[in-house]
């Protein structure tokens, strides 16, 4: 290995050296010593770990794209993976190029990955290689000329309006996690709220006297959600009794809906808790923990509401993106002609 003017780093470090035991005589020896870690480092182009490369691109992602957690754990897992497959193949990094990302995207797809998480890895990795250009850290993007894999658009699950009325009714509420239980879903479906944003609520976030909820959703966006009165209703049961039990020694908390730890629950912890309530209520189809966001959205359109009120109570940044749930409402319609209708 050479550096700029073609010498090997063990002549320049041969030469550091020499100049430290000159430098010692005269007490100037620290200095230098100084000087050869400053040569290690940067003259002699000693690059970072793949770990460090990833930890410093995440951090940007949070200085300057101001990403949530989960977002930012995302990216760390998805480079992960490909840290790992890099160091199997005896590569880093800095070194892959554009045939070594086509083969890791080609392995994770032939492992059952789907489309659309293949296009997420591929996004992250560019997101990363165009941050190591931009830091000067490799000359070319190895991913400019990997075109994107087409994706078919996929509508969400969702339930019927009976299938809610099953759901929300299934908690047992004389129990105090069952009244928890239910108060969330009722506010979940009535706000149409993101699992994360429901579970991290905190007191100051609700004012019944007006009936709504202050949400901070994606890229720390403030909006505020109406709830029902029958939302409004469980979420005061709830608050006035179980919250209490359920919090114990921990009164001080500010969390609306504390775990059987009296701590703020887990995504994961409340996902399991949707999944036994589907199963009490006989709901067999596949669930996930957007399922009554969804439902939300497409009742609310079903039954006349404005595509941008909408979403402006989802929190959507985008148009396009709310309007996902015009196709639900509209292939429900297809499906209700084609049952109903003598000719359907």
């Amino acid at each position: 290995m050479t550096n700029g003017s073609g010498s090997t780093i063990l002549d320049a470090v041969d030469t550091a050296a020499m100049a430290v035991a000159a430098e010692s005589e005269n007490g100037g020896g620290q200095d230098v010593k100084l000087g050869i870690e400053k040569l290690g480092t940067e003259k002699l182009g000693i690059r970072k770990s793949d770990q460090q490369i990833i930890d410093a691109f995440v951090d940007s992602l949070w200085l300057e794209k101001n990403l949530s957690q989960n977002t930012l754990n995302a990216y760390h897992q998805d480079l992960k993976a490909y840290r790992l497959w890099l160091e199997n193949q005896g590569l880093n990094i800095i070194e892959a190029g554009q045939a070594d990302i086509l083969a890791y995207l080609a392995q994770r797809l032939g492992e059952g990955i789907g489309a659309r998480s293949i296009a997420r890895a591929l996004s992250c990795l560019r997101s990363c290689y165009r941050y190591l250009l931009r830091e000067k850290q490799i000359s070319v993007d190895p991913t400019l000329r990997i075109d994107n894999p087409k994706l078919g658009r996929s509508l969400p699950d969702n339930l019927t309006e009976l299938e809610v009325e099953k759901l929300l009714a299934a908690p047992d509420t004389e129990l105090a996690i069952g009244l928890r239980d239910r108060a969330m879903l009722e506010v979940l479906y009535a706000g149409g709220l993101r699992v994360t944003e429901l579970v991290s609520l905190q007191l100051t976030d609700i004012n019944l006297k007006q009936g709504v909820l202050r949400i901070m959703g994606k890229g720390s966006k403030e909006r505020l959600v109406p709830l029902g009165e029958e939302a409004i209703d469980w979420l005061q049961q709830f608050l006035m009794g179980a919250r209490i039990e359920l919090l114990r020694s921990n009164q001080y908390s500010d969390v609306v809906f504390p775990s059987t730890h009296a701590r703020q629950m887990t995504r994961q912890t409340f996902w399991h808790r949707i999944k036994i309530h589907a199963h009490a209520a006989g709901i067999e189809r596949k669930l996930s923990p957007h399922t009554l966001r969804h439902a939300f959205a497409t009742h609310l359109l079903n039954h006349g509401a404005d595509l941008r009120v909408v979403q402006l109570l989802l929190g959507h940044s985008s148009l396009s993106t709310t309007q996902i749930y015009t196709h639900i409402a509209q292939h429900r319609m297809k499906q209700l002609h084609a049952a109903h209708h003598p000719r359907g």
